[in-house]
Formats: structure tokens, sequence, C-alpha cells
């Protein structure tokens, strides 16, 4: 079909449904779609409506929502000139996981690597904001780059978790169905998924043996699909991970640096301005998550849209356990299409059961708040999939906004308009199983790239080991003893929840990235991440950081949320 055909097919499809509204414009890199409408679930759909099976044709939303405030980035408050003049080989925006495994894979080379995140933290957006699964793939299309790297991605966790002393359980997953007639054709599919996708260990376990292995779960479920190589992870402590030994390796990492604007010439970047100084960078990568697409228009490189969607989990006592002892949900067959796994019930590897996420779609890409009705649809949901869990059981929710492009999948590719950059982007889940592969492409995409100004020489000196924090409450009580009397510090009990020391602590203080905020160091160590959710540490932890950094107590953050401001409000504007 040519373009001219596809582009008068789009905009009849549109009228029907928008008259006079909405309209498309064929690009040679976009399907430009523009008009106003006055509901967000209306732009997304008509978007949806004008995704092509041409893998590089790509949905860029310029329809505007009426009558509505839409929020600007957050910005750090704080400006310097700390960075001004920097001019690194390698700039890359976002510090989540795909920022951190990238920075990593290129301190493996000769070269000036600078990560720069806007917040006080890496992972405080969607990669710290995730359930923590390592997807096996199964629910994947065969030829979408998603598929492509989950696979790749999930092979390479036992290494990496290994060389960076991140825990990483495979307990399996189990997607249930309480429907007999539907077993030869799941039967079918499980066969496709193992011999055609290449999903090698999908299989079919039967009620009578799901029941032995999962006896919580509903015992109307007749058979389960069975993936044995999913798995769970920290996810912000595997992006922390990510960033240290980045830092070991010889990169940089600046927290609290938010880009702001680029200078682009001759179709190259030429200088990008932070609040902390203007850099000079010969190559950028864009991993900036849901604002991808906003770095992307800076750069004049603008060929997709990320349309946020929101989710919500929930983390349920450590007594509650017992319920699942892998990662299962419920599954129906149907015909509607939510872009959703579907959520379900994790068992994470601090031993807490995870539950959710629901999937909301959203024009703010970043409120975090949590609704009730959220959580009330998702336990809903997953009673179904155990009946004895219970929102009783509830320490704590947190809710995340996933970066997705119309086309449900990564752009992953250099810049079509401008030279020097490359995107990463459109990284939802299974972004987290995905990032190791995805860094390695990277890696090489960045190489040839700068091969061809100079010679790029390995970093000798590259040690791919992070020894991670001692976690004193897994040890021996010969191993905790020896470490005691090593560290009297060890001795002291702060989070009696979690069973943290005051000497774990302290070792997060001294880090390779520190984050002198109670919530930086609940991220990594834990205290306050129990049943009582910092009642009785937080005011024991506000005092060690107090003395460790010198300063008053008072000066001591809970986080840095409160040192943002916005850039301001659009109105009536697009925010995909």
């Amino acid at each position: 079909m040519s373009g001219k055909v596809f582009e008068r097919k789009l905009n009849k499809k549109l009228e029907r449904y928008f008259p006079g509204r909405v309209s498309v414009k064929l690009e040679k890199d976009c399907i430009r779609v523009s008009g106003e409408l006055t509901n967000w679930e209306d732009i997304v759909k008509a978007c949806r409506m004008c995704v092509s099976k041409d893998k590089g044709l790509h949905v860029v939303n310029d329809i505007k929502l009426m009558d509505t405030d839409i929020p600007s980035m957050k910005i750090p408050k704080e400006t310097s000139k700390e960075l001004e003049g920097s001019k690194p080989d390698v700039l890359i925006i976002g510090g989540g996981i795909s920022g951190a495994s990238i920075a990593r894979e290129l301190s493996k080379w000769n070269l000036n690597i600078l990560l720069v995140e806007k917040e006080s933290d890496l992972a405080m957006q969607a990669s710290g904001r995730n359930d923590g699964e390592v997807h096996p793939g199964v629910d994947l299309n065969k030829g979408s780059l998603k598929q492509h790297y989950v696979l790749l991605g999930n092979k390479m966790f036992d290494k990496v978790c290994k060389e960076l002393d991140v825990p990483f359980k495979r307990i399996g997953q189990y997607a249930c169905f309480n429907q007999r007639y539907l077993l030869p054709i799941l039967a079918a599919y499980a066969w496709q998924k193992k011999h055609i996708c290449g999903v090698k260990d999908t299989r079919i376990i039967r009620g009578k043996e799901l029941r032995k292995r999962e006896p919580e779960l509903n015992e109307e479920f007749v058979f389960a699909l069975y993936n044995s190589s999913a798995g769970c992870v920290c996810p912000y402590g595997l992006t922390i991970a990510y960033a240290e030994n980045a830092v070991q390796n010889g990169a940089k990492v600046s927290l609290n640096t938010a880009v702001l604007g680029m200078e682009v010439k001759d179709n190259e970047i030429v200088s990008v301005k932070t609040n902390k100084g203007v850099l000079y960078p010969k190559l950028i990568i864009n991993a900036a998550g849901t604002f991808a697409d906003d770095v992307a228009a800076m750069a004049k490189d603008r060929f997709y849209s990320i349309h946020p969607r929101k989710g919500t989990n929930s983390i349920l006592d450590k007594k509650a356990a017992h319920l699942v002892k892998s990662i299962a949900s419920i599954k129906t067959v149907t015909r509607k299409k939510t872009h959703t796994k579907g959520g379900g019930i994790l068992r994470t590897v601090h031993e807490n059961l995870l539950v959710g996420p629901n999937a909301i779609e959203t024009y703010e890409k970043e409120n975090f708040a949590t609704e009730g009705k959220s959580i009330e649809e998702v336990f809903k949901k997953q009673k179904l999939t155990a009946k004895r869990l219970s929102e009783r059981d509830i320490i704590t929710y947190f809710t995340g906004v996933r970066a997705a492009t119309f086309e449900e999948d990564f752009v992953i590719e250099k810049g079509r308009n401008t030279k020097n950059l490359i995107h990463c982007a459109g990284i939802q889940s299974p972004g987290l199983t995905t990032a190791p592969a995805v860094a390695l492409d990277i890696e090489k995409m960045v190489i040839k790239e700068l091969s061809k100004r100079e010679i790029i020489t390995k970093n000798e000196n590259f040690n791919p080991i992070r020894k991670g924090i001692p976690v004193l409450r897994e040890m021996s009580g010969e191993e905790r003893t020896k470490m005691i009397q090593n560290n009297p510090d060890y001795g002291v009990i702060i989070c009696r929840c979690e069973e943290i020391s005051k000497g774990e602590i302290i070792d997060a203080l001294n880090a390779p990235i520190s984050v002198p905020t109670v919530d930086g160091i609940k991220r990594r160590v834990r205290p306050g991440m129990g049943r009582c959710q910092g009642g009785f540490c937080m005011p024991l932890v506000t005092q060690i950081i107090s003395e460790h950094e010198n300063i008053s107590i008072h000066e001591v953050k809970k986080s840095r949320a409160d040192s943002y401001i916005t850039l301001g409000e659009t109105k009536g504007g697009t925010r995909c």
C-alpha cells in the first residue's frame, strides 16, 4: 500500500470515530496524528488506530488535550556550574536500569562516560517502581524487539547478578486457567512458544501437580502454563549495582542533574544544557524513560511518542509469603486487547508477596499517587488466584508509570535526523529483563560510532565484580560473630523488622554512589522496609546520617522530593 493510500485510509477511519477533530499526516519517518480532543483515553485510542505494521514507522501524537493543565517535568531546584564545560565522550540521560546498565558496559572501554539523572537517586521512576519479575517471554510476539531481547536478557541474569552481588532467584511462573475446554488451545500455544518462538521452558502443568507445588492457589484451576526460567530480582537494587560498578570502572554519575535543552547544528547535538552547566558531549544516549520523547524533541529527532501507563503494586507482610512460592496469576482468554500482562502475585527476593500491577492510561508522567480503587481492582482479580489473599496484610504500596510507545515495542536505534544520538526508548515491561542484552547492543553501537572519529581502546582495568554491602541477617552465627568482632557497629541493630545493623547503614553511606537520605539508605539496605515501615528505626537512621555527614539532624531529609520545582504548566498541550 502506498503512503498516500495508507494516509487516506487512516484519515477515513479517524473521521468515522472523531469527525472533524483528528487527522493524520504520513511523514518519512513517522505517522503524525494531530487535532484536538477533550479526553485522554480518546487520544490514546486515536493514536493506536494509526499504528502501522511497518516496524520502522512510529506514531507521533500531536493531539492537544483541551481544557487540561498538563504538568511539565519536575527538575531540581539546585543550580551550579559543577559540570560547566565538561566534554564527555558519552552522555547518558537517565539513571534507570537502561542508563545504568549501558554505563557499566561502556566502562569496559577507555571512555569519558557521564550519566545524568534528574532525581536525587537512581531508579526513582519506572525502574524502581515495578515488581522485579525477570520474564520468560512467553507472552510476547515473535519478531518484536521485546521478544528478541527478553530471550537473551533472561539467560544473562544468573551471571550478571553474580558479578554484581545482587540477589536473584528463578522461582518459576504459573499462568493459571480454570476453563477445561481451553487446554488443547493452550497446549498448542505452549508447543508454538517452545518450538517456534524459542521460549524453551514452556510447558503445561495439570491441576493436580499445580496443587502439589502451590497448595494455596485456587483449587478450581484445571491447568497452568509454566515457565521455570521466570525469576525475581530487586529492580532498584540491580540498577544501583550496575551504576556502582560503572563508577568503580571510571564512569561518572551526576544526580540531581536535569537536561533542560540542546543546541543542534547540522543535524548534530553541539551542546546540552543542564541545571549544573553546559556540556559538550560527543555522543548522547537517550534513556530518559517517560521523558524520552521530550529529549528526542530537544535533539530535533522526535519520531515516536510515549504515552504513560500507570500501575499500582502492593507489598504484603512476610507472614503472608506462604500463599505463593513463585509467580502466579489467573488468566482468561478474551478478545479485548489490554496491552498489559495483567498483574499477578510474586514472591520477591526479600520473601514478601507483591500483588499487582494494574494498567491505567494517564497523561501525567510523574504522578505516582496511589488510589484505593487501584488496590481494590488488583486484589479483586488476584483473590481469584489465591483465595486467602488479604488486604489486611498490606504493609506498603507504590505506583509506577511505564513508558509505552503506541507500537508497544522498544525503540533502540540511532537518531534518524540527529547523528550523534542513540535512543533507548519505550522501555516498559519486560525492560528490566531485557536490560543486560540491550546494554550490550548499545555498547556495540556506541563503539562503532565513536570509532569513526578516533581509535577506542579497551579498559584493561575493567572489573565486572561489584561487592555489595554484607547482609548480616543472611549469615550464619559464626560469620556474624566474626563480622561483629571486626566491626562492633555490625552488632548494633537499628531496624528490628529487617534486622539491619548500624554497620550496614554506614557501609551504604560509604558506597560508590552515596545518597545520604533516609530513603536513600532504605533502598540500599532496607531499614524501614518491614512491617512497621520505619516507625521504630527512622529516627535512628536519621541520627546515623547526621553523624556521618557531620550535619544537624534537622538537615537530614527523608528524600529530596521537596527539592524540586516544575518547569511550568502546559495548558492544552500534548505530553505523549
